[in-house]
Parts: C-alpha cells; structure tokens; sequence
C-alpha cells in the first residue's frame, strides 16, 4: 500500500512538472508571439511616417504652375543643363527601379550646379478625363519631387511642378509604345549662367503671388 502511495506521489509530481513545463512553452511562446507582433507595428509605424514625410516634401514645394514664365524672374538667363525623364504603369504615379536609377544619376550632376532650379513636368497619356489626368500627372511628379527630396536633401524651393496631363504629348496616343512615352515625368535643371547667386524668387504676381514664400535653403542643400 504505501509503494503503490509513492507511486501515485511520483506520478502526481511528475505529471506537475509536465505541465509546468508546458505552460513556461507556452508563456515563452506567447511572449515571442507578442515581441514580433511589436516589431512589427513598430515596422509599420516607421513606414508611415517616412510616407508622411515624403508627403510633405512634396507639399512644402513652394511653386506650383503652368509654365515657369509666370513664376521664375529672368528667365531668359536659364539654361537647360542637364534632363531625365521618366514613365510610369497605366493609371499609376508609382516610381519603378529603374526609375530611381535613372534619377539617381541625374541627382549625381547637381553636386557641381550653381544657381539652379528644377523643373519638373508631369504628363499623361490620352486615355481618360481631362481633370482626372491632369491630377494623375501632379501626383506623378509629385513622386518624383518626393525621391529626390527624401534622399538627397534638395530644397523644396528648388522645384517647380507643372502639370500638364495630357495636353502636351511627346509621342502618338495611337499607338501602345507612344502612350507609354506620353506617362512620362521629365526634370529639367536649369542653371543661370548669367549669376552666381542663390536660386531665384518666385515672381510677386500671377499665380506666383498665391504661392509661399521660399524657406530659406538648408546648410546641407546641395549647391
């Protein structure tokens, strides 16, 4: 009788210690469960807000237009320098890889510009409303503006964003390759030769006189 006591003893401390064990798993596993579900939110979390900074690269651009006559003062003294373009998917303002390659090496040219500006020129294919295509090439130049920005510090002052949707085309709308041209983005830089001073000031009337005054350049702006 008291063998058989012990035996049920053992057994009860051994099936306690089974179950200790399972649960110290389990509050292990929990605890790992919960630990990457925190990376995870902290991940997204981090995402977001570089998507918001981003956002507001493109937003603190201080000129927006129909051409750069109204809004950039002696003009005529601007040359065209350098210039990239690139296109985007159907419907999309998505910037690709090659996309990015393509800019960064036209970004790899400014470290040696003085007095610049960018001007940067959204278009469409034909496919589609006016109004809708109009917006859809902001917004594809807005993605360029807001890669250029994020990675290589240029001031927001330096852009200057026309969108012309689908009015002004490069190539045939009747034709698939010539569509794909037409959803394009093309950035011009523009140095003016006649000075050496800083980049210009947005002209007092027109439509320059609704949009904000220039923040000043940032040390670290590429010159």
């Amino acid at each position: 009788m008291i063998d058989h006591t012990d035996q049920l003893g053992q057994k009860t401390a051994d099936n306690n210690r089974a179950l200790h064990d399972v649960d110290e798993r389990a509050q292990a596993g929990i605890q790992k469960a919960q630990g990457s579900a925190d990376t995870a939110n902290q991940n997204a979390q981090s995402a977001s807000q570089a998507a918001n900074q981003a956002d507001m690269a493109a937003n603190n651009v201080a000129h927006r237009a129909d051409s750069l006559d109204s809004v950039v003062k002696g003009l005529d003294n601007y040359k065209q320098v350098a210039t990239v373009s690139v296109t985007f998917g159907f419907d999309k303002a998505l910037l690709t890889n090659d996309d990015k390659q393509q800019l960064d090496s036209f970004a790899g040219q400014l470290g040696s510009a003085r007095s610049y500006i960018l001007e940067v020129t959204g278009g469409t294919d034909s496919t589609g409303p006016a109004q809708y295509n109009y917006d859809l090439s902001n917004r594809r130049a807005d993605a360029v503006v807001q890669y250029l920005v994020t990675k290589y510090n240029i001031a927001p002052r330096r852009f200057y964003l026309i969108g012309i949707g689908k009015d002004q085309y490069v190539a045939d709308n009747k034709t698939a390759a010539g569509r794909k041209e037409n959803r394009r983005v093309q950035v011009q830089l523009l140095s003016n030769l006649a000075e050496n001073g800083p980049a210009p000031q947005p002209a007092p009337t027109g439509q320059a006189g609704a949009m904000a005054t220039p923040p000043p350049a940032p040390s670290s702006d590429l010159e």
